[in-house]
């Protein structure tokens, strides 16, 4: 698999290119963020640090997003709590906090690519589904929301499609983080860190929606659906 890494700190770098070069990875390196956008037809997974030398780290994810659907994983400093969230919503898959360690950073990519993989899967046969104004096309990975596109990130359009298929559900964020997320359901135990991403992706769903109701929050329990919309699964011909 050829992985991408993003740093303008050479030490910080070529530290983590030898842990993924050490898990078989083939490694390209890149110090600026625009060297990664033209990298990135080359590229199966991009591990971006936020502080880059050439531009704002937020705004290089949103190109990249913009660019490509390649799985993307940021990482800040801890005082960073807002760039965080605004990367999650520019459209990485995730976003860690250093220190980290190897073995949680390798977890999180292996749950990262389970989910790209049975996204494929599921794009290949799914059907279209339909929830009053809602259509969810998983085929083209399309929402349309009265007729016009609403564009998501992947992880937006994971989560939106996993709710509307069990509308009637109640999801809760342990069901979310390993069937969207990817985390082993064996071995999963819930964290403040996944369930806050869970809530970003949850608001950032409802902002681009244009409707806070159509993701109900169950409290104490979870999301569904919400009951306004009604439902109907019509099959792609």
């Amino acid at each position: 698999m050829r992985a991408l890494v993003v740093d303008s700190d050479n030490s910080r770098r070529a530290e983590l290119s030898a842990q993924l070069k050490r898990h078989g990875f083939d490694v390209k390196e890149c110090g600026t963020g625009a060297e990664a956008i033209g990298a990135l037809e080359r590229s199966d997974l991009m591990l971006i640090d936020l502080c880059l030398r050439d531009m704002d780290g937020v705004e290089a994810c949103r190109r990249v997003r913009s660019a490509s659907d390649v799985p993307l994983i940021a990482f800040t400093e801890q005082h960073m709590a807002v760039e965080r969230v605004l990367s999650l919503q520019a459209g990485c898959d995730d976003c860690v906090t250093k220190p980290y360690g190897v073995r949680e950073l390798f977890a999180r990519i292996e749950a990262i690519m389970r989910r790209v993989r049975a996204g494929a899967g599921r794009t290949r046969s799914g059907a279209v589904l339909i929830r009053g104004d809602l259509h969810i096309d998983p085929r083209v990975r399309e929402v349309r929301v009265h007729g016009n596109p609403v564009q998501l990130t992947r992880k937006e359009f994971d989560l939106l499609h996993h709710l509307a298929g069990e509308p009637d559900v109640v999801h809760s964020r342990t069901r979310l983080a390993t069937e969207v997320w990817g985390f082993p359901a064996d071995t999963y135990t819930p964290s403040l860190t996944t369930s806050r991403t869970i809530d970003t992706h949850v608001s950032a769903l409802r902002a681009k929606l244009g409707d806070r109701d159509v993701i109900v929050t169950v409290r104490g329990v979870g999301f569904r659906l919400g009951r306004s919309m009604p439902s109907r699964l019509s099959r792609a011909g």
